[in-house]
């Protein structure tokens, strides 16, 4: 038989058993802790930043603040005729302004009240699981894939008077008379507001379902086992956990409806007279199109406070919970 002698032993003195690093696994308890990045390592990574902001931001609205106090047509160097609070005054008393701001009023109301629900109650329903519901996803969320520009263009020609789908269906239907979707200034808003629910729902239902997928379902699961209702599980697990969300879609839905611009002028103008116009647009036909560049600097002016002041106040009433928690343990390890 072969056998291997025994291996010697190995005799550790104190000093040497001494010697070694306290830890798990002889690891030294001391942290390593990370260097800290330079001034010149932040200069580098801030400084492009730092400059597109102050070029394309901050100089345009300071710029912006600036000219609205004179008035100016653009040309010819910087402006010189002062004239004050002019040009804000006259905003306040102009119809097509009030008429600007009633619009985004009403048609964030029909927002809130229409679509929202809508893309939140598709967003559970495709939660579910059945066959086909990831091609049902996709279906929702194409229109949002779609530029405003091209989504402008598809429902001029769906509405398009003597020629158009719409038209063409409602005389299939045994309807003769033709309806002036975008010519009839009581329906012109309510037409618009439709092709923006279609355009962008899709988009709140997939933040809706994100939501819903970060909820636990062993809250579910728990509460069926304590006999709770569906009704009962949507009411007190789905909704509230959802607030965050849903919360977050509505200042979304806000500030989209104050910056619309695109959409509505490939598709109306603002027509039929100034029936569906919006601030953007008017801004715009006030600065490009009449050359009044301070006027239309005013107009940025109040489209800028209506979003900052909105924003500032939803942040501190609304979403001031939300982001307290977050901010609250964001520092503990």
């Amino acid at each position: 038989m072969n056998s291997k002698p025994p291996a010697p032993a190995v005799r550790i003195d104190d000093s040497q058993a001494s010697s070694k690093p306290a830890g798990a696994g002889g690891a030294p308890r001391a942290k390593r802790r990370g260097r800290r990045p330079g001034a010149a390592t932040l200069t580098v990574f801030i400084a492009p930043a730092l400059v597109l902001f102050v070029l394309f931001v901050l100089f345009p609205v300071l710029f912006a603040a600036y000219t609205a106090f004179f008035r100016w047509n653009g040309l010819g160097g910087l402006p010189t005729d002062f004239v004050g609070l002019e040009n804000f005054k006259t905003l306040i008393g102009d119809e097509v302004f009030l008429g600007d701001m009633w619009r985004i009023g009403l048609i964030t109301v029909l927002s809130i009240a229409v679509q929202l629900p809508l893309a939140f109650g598709l967003a559970m329903l495709l939660h579910q699981n059945f066959p086909g519901r990831t091609a049902f996803r996709l279906l929702f969320f194409v229109p949002y894939i779609l530029t405003e520009a091209v989504t402008a263009v598809l429902f001029s020609l769906i509405f398009s008077p003597r020629r158009g789908f719409a038209d063409s269906l409602l005389a299939g239907l045994g309807f003769d008379d033709r309806i002036g979707w975008l010519s009839d200034r009581g329906l012109v808003v309510f037409v618009l507001f439709g092709i923006l629910t279609w355009k962008f729902f899709g988009f709140h239902m997939i933040l809706y379902l994100a939501g819903r997928q970060n909820i636990p379902e062993e809250l579910y699961e728990a509460a069926k086992v304590d006999g709770a209702t569906g009704g009962q599980l949507f009411r007190y697990i789905t909704v509230p956990l959802m607030g965050p969300t849903v919360r977050i879609t509505v200042f979304l839905s806000v500030i989209g409806t104050v910056q619309l611009f695109d959409l509505v002028y490939v598709l109306t103008k603002g027509g039929p007279f100034h029936a569906s116009e919006t601030l953007a647009i008017t801004m715009y036909e006030q600065g490009f199109v009449r050359n009044q560049i301070g006027y239309a600097s005013a107009l940025s002016i109040a489209m800028f406070l209506v979003s900052l002041v909105f924003a500032l106040i939803y942040q501190r009433y609304v979403l001031g919970r939300d982001l307290q928690g977050s901010l609250t343990n964001g520092g503990r390890a």
